[in-house]
C-alpha cells in the first residue's frame, strides 16, 4: 500500500483587531499667496488678464506670457491628437463635421429649387463648462 505524504498545513491568518478611529477634521486649504481678483463688468483683453495675474501673483509679465504660450501649445498639441483637454473647469473637445455633397433643395423663402454647394469636412473646437466651474458661479 502506498503511503501519502503528509503536507504541512498552513497556519491560519490571525485577524487583527481593528481600532476605531475618528475621522480627522477636514484640513483647510493651504493659504495660497494669490490675491483675490475682482470680477469685470466687460470682457477682459489678454493684456488686462495678464496685468491682473501679475498683480495677484507677483510674477513678471514675461513669465505670465510664457505660461500662456506653453498652455496654448499644450492645448493645440492635445487637440490635434484628438485628446480632450480639461483645465480651469472647462473641457475642450474637437467636433468633426463630415463633408457634404452638392444637392438640390428648395429655398424656404422663395419656394424655388436651387443647388446647395458642397462643403468640405471641417473640425471645430467646442468648450463645455464642467461641474466644478458651474458650482463656483
Amino acid at each position: 500500500m502506498a503511503t501519502r505524504k503528509k503536507t504541512a498545513k498552513k497556519a491560519a491568518k490571525k485577524s487583527t483587531a481593528r481600532k476605531s478611529t475618528k475621522k480627522a477634521a477636514p484640513k483647510k486649504a493651504a493659504a495660497s499667496n494669490v490675491k483675490r481678483i475682482p470680477g469685470s463688468a466687460s470682457v477682459r483683453t489678454k493684456s488686462q488678464i495678464t496685468n491682473s495675474i501679475v498683480d495677484a501673483t507677483g510674477m513678471t509679465r514675461k513669465e505670465v506670457n510664457t505660461v500662456f504660450e506653453a498652455l496654448e501649445a499644450l492645448t493645440v498639441a492635445d487637440l490635434k491628437k484628438g485628446t480632450d483637454v480639461k483645465f480651469m473647469g472647462m473641457k475642450l473637445t474637437v467636433k468633426k463635421k463630415p463633408a457634404t455633397k452638392a444637392r438640390k433643395g428648395i429655398n424656404p423663402f422663395t419656394k424655388e429649387e436651387m443647388m446647395f454647394k458642397a462643403k468640405p469636412a471641417s473640425k471645430a473646437v467646442k468648450v463645455r463648462a464642467l461641474k466644478t466651474l458651474n458650482d463656483k458661479i
